[in-house]
């Protein structure tokens, strides 16, 4: 098993439920579901944050874009 740490969250009384619920059913850990859920949301946070950057380093460099139907035109993909 990978080292762990502990974090200790507060959960909206409804959400704690349906987690204790989910929990029960499929007689897995709540900290099962804990990371299962981080670990997806983590991923597309980071994706979020990854694009916002590199779109921001775009807006700064002043380069010019090109559309899609540029690029479809010079690739010999238009219709």
């Amino acid at each position: 098993m990978e080292n762990t740490k502990m974090h200790t969250v507060r959960l909206p009384v409804g959400l704690s439920q349906r987690l204790k619920l989910l929990s029960k059913a499929t007689k897995r850990t709540k900290s099962h579901f804990i990371r299962e859920a981080l670990e997806r949301t983590l991923e597309d946070l980071e994706d979020a944050y990854l694009a916002e950057t590199a779109y921001e380093e775009y807006l700064k460099s002043k380069e010019k874009a090109i559309s899609l139907e540029d690029v479809e035109r010079d690739i010999d993909l238009a219709d």
